[in-house]
């Protein structure tokens, strides 16, 4: 992917894949926080401003929450979080995905 399509803001990755809008944790945030051990995550089709409370990660050092980066609707979510957490702790920081947004306009992202 080239680099446009890909921006990073407040400990977050925001990656557009030509359709939506993908949502993750950076390497940045997975440091700062230690071992992630939950993350509260919203359901597909709630929609969010820039700035609303998105997702709340809970770890051995802290209790973070993180505001949306875009103005849109959740489209899915990475359902593997339910199934093991430690998918947030991937060193990998693409693999730590956490969902993806529809709805967005494109201004927005290109602002970030």
């Amino acid at each position: 992917m080239a680099g446009k399509h890909l921006k990073k803001k407040d400990n977050l990755w925001i990656l557009f894949n030509g359709k939506e809008y993908c949502v993750g944790l950076t390497n940045e945030a997975q440091k700062e926080l230690g071992d992630i051990t939950f993350a509260n995550l919203p359901k597909a089709g709630q929609s969010y401003q820039i700035g609303e409370p998105l997702i709340e990660v809970e770890a051995e050092k802290a209790v973070s929450e993180f505001a949306s980066p875009l103005s849109g609707t959740v489209s899915s979510v990475n359902e593997k979080i339910n199934e093991d957490i430690n998918v947030l702790n991937d060193q990998d920081e693409m693999n730590a995905w956490l969902l993806s947004f529809k709805e967005v306009d494109p201004t927005e992202f290109e602002k970030l």
